[in-house]
């Protein structure tokens, strides 16, 4: 399948050390405004949508992790990075490793964030992408928000989730779908012992889309990475607890 041309926003010191940002499934480059002022500060920032996802093009689906890794590396080629450190969530994890493990040379430092290498059951996933195709995704979008942020946090602050609600609603089903289907083809465990790149995996403690087993996984496959457990954080561990994620961040990829 042929790149797409991913949307993206730069942002940052010129000169600093380059990190993509890569979000959840469902998400848009805006689930990293909680950290950007801390990253901005000391690094040059690149967030971008996944194909199907913000205001990146919207290819018919079905997608696979390769699709999205290559639009990543159409994406460096095109801002002229030839190395950069890579810090991904939920989907975003699962495209990082994909590249960490198959284009090596690109990836300077690795951060993966409430993911896995494999999420079976396959069916879950394509049955989800059919419910959005014919139903949109106003349909799963109180499901996902159930996902992305604890209870308590969303009874404490309801006006900080509701626009991640919007943000779900607003997605395009197809390009939601795609990435459903790219999720239930998706095994990256055998990648994960050619992984090099310095790695940092981080687990919500409360995250019911990838427990933290998920992210031992991950640790045990990787050689030499690191695991931290984040507590009172979901799926989105970036914005229910964003200053513990920016130091975790921040402490790995300029260490």
């Amino acid at each position: 399948m042929t790149a797409t041309t991913l949307f993206q926003r730069t942002s940052g010191r010129l000169g600093a050390p380059t990190l993509l940002l890569g979000g959840s499934l469902g998400s848009n480059l805006d689930m990293w405004r909680p950290q950007l002022p801390a990253f901005a500060e000391r690094l040059r920032v690149v967030r971008f949508d996944h194909r199907g996802h913000g205001g990146s093009p919207v290819p018919p689906g079905p997608y696979r992790i390769e699709d999205l890794g290559r639009d990543v590396l159409a994406l460096l080629d095109r801002l002229g990075i030839e190395r950069a450190s890579y810090c991904g969530l939920s989907l975003g994890g699962m495209v990082g490793m994909w590249l960490a493990a198959h284009a090596p040379e690109r990836i300077e430092r690795l951060v993966l964030i409430c993911t896995a290498a494999h999420l079976p059951p396959a069916d879950g996933w394509l049955a989800r992408a059919e419910q959005v195709r014919t139903g949109g995704m106003g349909s799963i979008a109180d499901a996902v928000l159930g996902r992305w942020f604890t209870p308590r946090y969303r009874a404490a602050l309801p006006a900080r989730v509701a626009p991640f609600r919007a943000m779900i609603a607003a997605g395009p089903a197809e390009g939601y779908a795609g990435c459903c289907e790219a999720i239930a083809g998706m095994d990256l465990r055998d990648d994960l012992p050619r992984i090099t790149a310095p790695t940092l995996v981080v687990a919500g403690v409360d995250d019911p889309a990838t427990p933290p087993e998920h992210g031992e996984v991950i640790h045990a496959g990787i050689a030499g990475s690191r695991l931290a457990v984040v507590p009172n954080a979901a799926h989105l561990a970036n914005v229910e607890q964003p200053e513990a994620v920016a130091h975790l961040v921040l402490d790995h990829v300029l260490s």
